[in-house]
């Protein structure tokens, strides 16, 4: 009973989050009056998560703990099961307990941080959901069951990053991070796909087992698509720009996602999948050149940067990509070392910046090296942070909106040609709305230019178009009359208020309740 209270350390956060969302859309959670009990219900739980942590490391200190702990099955079809089952070996308890006291640092810190904030029980709600969510993915005994924790890391990310819905560019920014990591999901769901079909499941042991002889390319295939999924999490080249922009969501958030925790989950992915990655020489190759490439780009487009949180995810930026190149290098200790090392002393860093900035003011601005400043092309480089965000768009956004162009064209030069525009239907506003123009003495004879073709399938839509109008004009109007326009208008002005309604960030609560009753 106690070792699967131990693997459950998920589920407080999770259940905080679901009680915290309950409570704002009931009502009862709001305004500054709710503040006490929103945060000692975030930082109970994940407190709790924490000293759960703890016990179990405690046990697996002195022998008494398994590193697989078996609760049942999650799904069953056919001759395909997903197990849930938790891994509490050293390294999810590292990762995990890494995450949970993070957690509660950062709990406690925006209690006072985000005091009378307009979005402090939004905000509280989505922290809970993601320190559920990465102590889910880190302890997961299973590829699904990690995948899960993964994707509600990536929603919570989106939701933090437009905290300030109300501004354009948080919108935005989080609509690209949230774009792009799901690049990377596509490489973890094909990967899942391939252990299912070449090991016959997606345990972590029966991924990493070594007495299953994959093919040297089977095993290569299988790490370059986890390598995806972690080179778009941990924002390696070349898809490193979503993490700069990620900083409009609030300090506290930059501090937990960006600085400690979720950016290293792609790190953890891979010493994961160890075993993998080593029969794969291939794909520990392109790890170390993507990682050293991540480090270079940290780097140097950290030169150029004049404010404290651009610098610092820079600085996270270059490290990452270290620790990526020492895992390459098969240097997996060091990895490990380092992750632990580097979100330790990167989180305290992003906490203390607002009092950093604070202490700086009035105290000129460092200026740069020499030989970065003669160059001005380099300097431009650097600001630009080396086009890649603008490569991105030219390879990704540009050609889809350049396909969509295309099919709206073929849409109206192709399609409307050959099969017509109904006279009835296109000529002239709907019946309804044509009585209630009427009614208030609007114009109604507008007939603009329709288009027409000859044929056997122009005669037909538009026979059958007629048919409708008659049938709408004479048989539904004259019979309800205005009665049904009244109950149109009436109906009319109920959706524009809910529209108002879904306007407000009250939805995405249902969207993460939805998701939680979908992964449970």
């Amino acid at each position: 009973m106690l070792t699967d209270m131990m693997a459950l350390s998920p589920l407080p956060p999770l259940v905080a989050a679901a009680i915290i969302g309950c409570g704002i859309l009931a009502g009862i959670i709001k305004g500054e009056q709710s503040e006490r009990f929103t945060s000692r219900v975030a930082l109970g739980s994940v407190t709790l998560s924490l000293l759960l942590l703890l016990a179990a490391g405690e046990a697996k200190t002195a022998g008494n703990l398994e590193s697989q702990i078996l609760l049942g099955t999650w799904i069953r079809s056919g001759s395909y099961r997903i197990d849930l089952d938790f891994t509490l070996d050293w390294l999810s308890l590292t990762i995990a307990g890494l995450s949970a006291l993070f957690a509660v640092m950062v709990m406690r810190f925006s209690i006072n941080y985000m005091h009378r904030e307009a979005g402090f029980h939004r905000f509280f709600l989505v922290l809970a959901l993601f320190s559920g969510a990465m102590l889910l993915l880190t302890t997961a005994g299973n590829a699904a069951l990690c995948f899960a924790g993964w994707e509600l890391a990536g929603v919570s990310s989106y939701l933090l990053i437009a905290y300030n819905y109300d501004r354009p560019t948080a919108a935005d920014n989080a609509t690209r991070a949230f774009i792009t990591n799901r690049i990377g999901d596509a490489g973890f769901t094909l990967g899942i796909v391939l252990a299912f079909i070449w090991t016959g499941g997606i345990g972590w042991s029966d991924i990493n087992s070594q007495e299953i002889h994959l093919e040297e390319w089977q095993a290569g295939v299988m790490a370059c698509c986890f390598l995806l999924a972690a080179t778009a999490k941990s924002a390696l080249v070349p898809l490193a720009p979503w993490l700069a922009s990620a900083m409009e969501g609030p300090t506290p958030s930059s501090a937990i996602f960006y600085g400690a925790v979720m950016i290293h989950a792609g790190v953890y992915l891979v010493l994961r999948l160890q075993p993998l990655f080593e029969q794969a020489p291939l794909a520990m190759d392109l790890m170390a050149v993507l990682g050293l490439l991540t480090a270079v780009y940290g780097f140097f487009c950290g030169l150029a940067q004049t404010d404290v949180k651009s610098a610092l995810i820079f600085s996270t930026t270059a490290q990452v990509g270290l620790i990526f190149l020492a895992a390459g290098l098969g240097f997996w200790r060091v990895a490990l070392c380092q992750l632990c090392a580097h979100a330790l002393f990167r989180g305290y860093q992003f906490l203390a910046s607002p009092s950093l900035m604070h202490g700086i003011i009035g105290i000129s601005q460092r200026p740069v090296h020499p030989w970065f400043g003669r160059s001005r092309f380099l300097y431009v480089a650097a600001l630009q942070r080396l086009w890649l965000e603008n490569l991105g768009d030219r390879l990704a956004i540009w050609p889809v909106q350049g396909m969509a162009s295309d099919l709206n064209s073929f849409d109206r030069q192709v399609v409307e040609p050959v099969f017509g525009l109904p006279a009835p239907m296109a000529s002239v506003p709907a019946s309804l709305a044509k009585a209630e123009a009427k009614r208030r003495g609007g114009n109604t004879d507008a007939d603009p230019e329709i288009l027409r073709v000859s044929g056997f399938p122009g005669l037909l839509v538009r026979a059958c178009a007629n048919a409708l109008y008659w049938f709408e004009e004479k048989l539904v109007l004259q019979s309800v009359g205005q009665d049904m326009i009244g109950l149109g208008r009436r109906l009319g002005v109920r959706l524009n208020h809910i529209e108002a309604l879904l306007n407000q960030p009250r939805y995405l609560i249902f969207f993460i309740l939805a998701t939680l009753l979908a992964v449970f």
